[in-house]
């Protein structure tokens, strides 16, 4: 009896640690962050290459404060639409408006050659940039799911050979402070509600914005 209550206090005392390692060296675990390049006074981002042209596998950046951002984004995910079509909204941005271009790369979609859009139709919306401690949200308009399997990038880093459309927006930084963004597009096939997974994991649909 004495020798079995022992295994089960040593399983125990095992799986305790192993969840104490999981916590602090993978939930806990986040990439570099990267900053944004500062150029007259106003700052620029660009997400899924960094500055240099070299694909960085993070989603935390370092912007200054008080400054106009302006982020250029490379999207190479097909359409999976809006939930909620509110969310097809651009907010918090500079004229609440963000620029789309299908690069050619997708047939099927309507045509977008760097136009301003207050609304995006949510059935066009790959996924969202939304921090919801800036008011700042943007849909970002997916390759059309009409696109020929060779043209789609499976795994980053994607060269701009494959389908991919361009997003970009600026918005105006406020003071000092860690802020959330995330994607509200439930996208994670296989977790419960689409809401698991990549989607609440740093480095994939979610991460930080920090503003030093």
């Amino acid at each position: 009896m004495r020798a079995r209550l022992l295994g089960v206090l040593a399983t125990l005392a095992v799986l305790i640690a192993f969840v104490v390692i999981y916590f602090i060296f993978i939930l806990e675990e986040a990439p570099a962050a990267i900053s944004a390049v500062v150029k007259n006074g106003q700052a620029y981002l660009t997400l899924q290459t960094d500055a240099s042209g070299q694909w960085k596998h993070t989603t935390i950046w370092d912007v200054p404060p008080h400054t106009i951002v302006h982020v250029t984004l490379y999207q190479f995910d097909s359409q999976t639409g809006l939930r909620n079509n509110f969310l097809g909204q651009v907010r918090g941005t500079v004229g609440n408006v963000a620029r789309y271009t299908d690069t050619g790369t997708s047939s099927g979609l309507p045509k977008y050659d760097d136009t301003a859009l207050s609304v995006l139709n949510p059935n066009f919306a790959a996924h969202t940039f939304t921090a919801p401690d800036l008011n700042l949200s943007v849909p970002l308009l997916g390759i059309s799911n009409n696109a020929p399997a060779n043209a789609i990038c499976a795994v980053g880093p994607c060269g701009m050979n494959f389908a991919h459309t361009v997003i970009t927006f600026s918005f105006k930084s406020p003071g000092k402070g860690n802020y959330r963004w995330q994607c509200i597009v439930p996208c994670a096939f296989a977790f419960l509600d689409g809401f698991g997974g990549p989607m609440q994991t740093i480095g994939y649909m979610d991460g930080w914005i920090q503003v030093t």
